[in-house]
Order: C-alpha cells, then sequence, then structure tokens
C-alpha cells in the first residue's frame, strides 16, 4: 500500500449519461474553465480539477491524491504524469496517486478540491482500508457501539476522505475549502444569481468544525462548500460523537444517511 501522508486530493472524476451537460453545468456553477480531453471533459479553475466522462448518474469511479506513487496497478489519468497508480477500496472504487502535469493559472472564487465522501454497506472494511494506505482517523461517529461514520485525514486538515454507513453504498459528495466565512457568503450569493437552490445550509458540521452548505448538480449529486475546516497534527488521537443530528450540524438540521 502507499503511505498516504502528507497528500492533497488533487482532482476527481464524475460519470453521467450527458456528461458534456454536467461539465458544463460545473462550469458555469464553479466559473471554470471547460474543455475537451479525449473522451472526458475537464472543468479546472484555482486548485481544482474535475473529470466528467461517460457513465452511471451520480457515480465516482476515481479520485486522485497528489502523492508519490507507491504500490498498484498502472494507471493512465489525463492529468498525472506517467507512473500514476491506483488501488481499489472494499466498494471497487479506484483511489489514485501521481504527479500531476504542469498546470496552467487560473483565477476565480477562492474554493480548493478538498475532500469526498461516500457512502457505504461496509463501514469498517473501508475504514481499515484507508487506514492501511496511511490515512489517520479525525473523528467517528457511533450509534451506540456500532460505527456510523469516520472521518480520515491525509494531512493536517480534518478529513480528505469519509464514510458514511448506509443501506447502498454509493458516492456522497465533493467539497471546495474556502478560505473563510466571507467566502461562503460570496459562494452563496453566486448560487443565488444561477437560481441554484442551497440544499443543506448554511450550517457548522461537529466534526471538522467547518461552516459549510451544499447543492445538488443536475443528477442528485451533492457538492459542498466548506471554510475553516479544523486541522489536526497527525498523531492526535480520533475522538467519538453520538450518532445524532447535531453532529453533523451544530446550527440545526441534519442529512442523517442511516
Amino acid at each position: 500500500m502507499n503511505a498516504l501522508w502528507p497528500a492533497r486530493l488533487h482532482h476527481l472524476r464524475r460519470d453521467s449519461p450527458e456528461p458534456e451537460r454536467l461539465a458544463r453545468f460545473y462550469g458555469e456553477l464553479l466559473g471554470d474553465r471547460v474543455e475537451r480531453l479525449g473522451d472526458v471533459w475537464l472543468v479546472s479553475g484555482p486548485q481544482r480539477k474535475l473529470l466528467v466522462g461517460q457513465g452511471k448518474a451520480g457515480a465516482v469511479p476515481y479520485f486522485a491524491f497528489q502523492a508519490k506513487p507507491g504500490k498498484g496497478e498502472r494507471f493512465s489519468d489525463p492529468l498525472f504524469q506517467d507512473g500514476a497508480v491506483a488501488v481499489r477500496d472494499p466498494d471497487g472504487r479506484q483511489v489514485v496517486f501521481g504527479i500531476p502535469r504542469e498546470e496552467r493559472s487560473s483565477t476565480g472564487l477562492p474554493g480548493r478540491l478538498q475532500h469526498f465522501v461516500c457512502a457505504t454497506t461496509r463501514l469498517p472494511e473501508m475504514v481499515d482500508f484507508y487506514r492501511g494506505l496511511g490515512m489517520v482517523e479525525s473523528d467517528r461517529v457511533l450509534d451506540g457501539d456500532v460505527l456510523a461514520a469516520c472521518f480520515l485525514r491525509s494531512d493536517p486538515e480534518h478529513h480528505s476522505f469519509a464514510a458514511f454507513r448506509a443501506p447502498e453504498s454509493r458516492p456522497d459528495h465533493h467539497c471546495y475549502e474556502t478560505s473563510g466565512w466571507l467566502d461562503i457568503r460570496d459562494w452563496a450569493d453566486r448560487m443565488g444569481s444561477l437560481r441554484i437552490k442551497l440544499w443543506w445550509g448554511p450550517g457548522r458540521h461537529g466534526p471538522g468544525n467547518n461552516l459549510f452548505f451544499m447543492i445538488e448538480d443536475p443528477d442528485g449529486y451533492k457538492v459542498e462548500f466548506s471554510a475553516e475546516l479544523e486541522r489536526i497534527e497527525r498523531e492526535v488521537p480520533f475522538r467519538t460523537w453520538p450518532h445524532e443530528e447535531r453532529t453533523l450540524n451544530l446550527w440545526g438540521n441534519a442529512w442523517m444517511r442511516s
């Protein structure tokens, strides 16, 4: 396995039955450049990149970390240099490690691609797998004695990956981390100008202590905008939270996956 520390999420791939339509939605949503790269579409902005391909609505077949490749299957990715590798998690999703190709500078509202989250029927196995990659647990959510969610970090930011217990395994959301509360205001104003309703929030998560809101894209997949995500050094042990609404939103209602 790869010693995934320190590492940051670099990009992910979303699939859709209508990939061009979805790519152009994200381009307008984020104010980012949209271009065709072979059989996928690239949406790129400041410190964020999203690949959109043909496939099942809402699918995320892989997500990719900027990290020195270790052991794994060779993986061809248009945004990474030759030599990238991938491993599959217990749900079959690929986790890719590689060195980015030379990147063009871009401007726009601050919102770095920061984390990816999934729902799963195999939560304990998923946690063991990602810990095996070198991630460190930041917070656990317990439903009595049963694990309901886990947040893991690959650098001092609270989480770059998380997983929730759910009746089916599926992608949950990805997140853009901004530089502060006023950016959350500006992004929410942008959603208003585009007539995109806020699906959840604004609020404040318990694990991570970050400010946030979420929207839905045309395929029903969730997208989060966040600010002030907690930072935790590598040696700090994980904490535990109860499985209740207040854990997921200290300010009000919560999206409970199970």
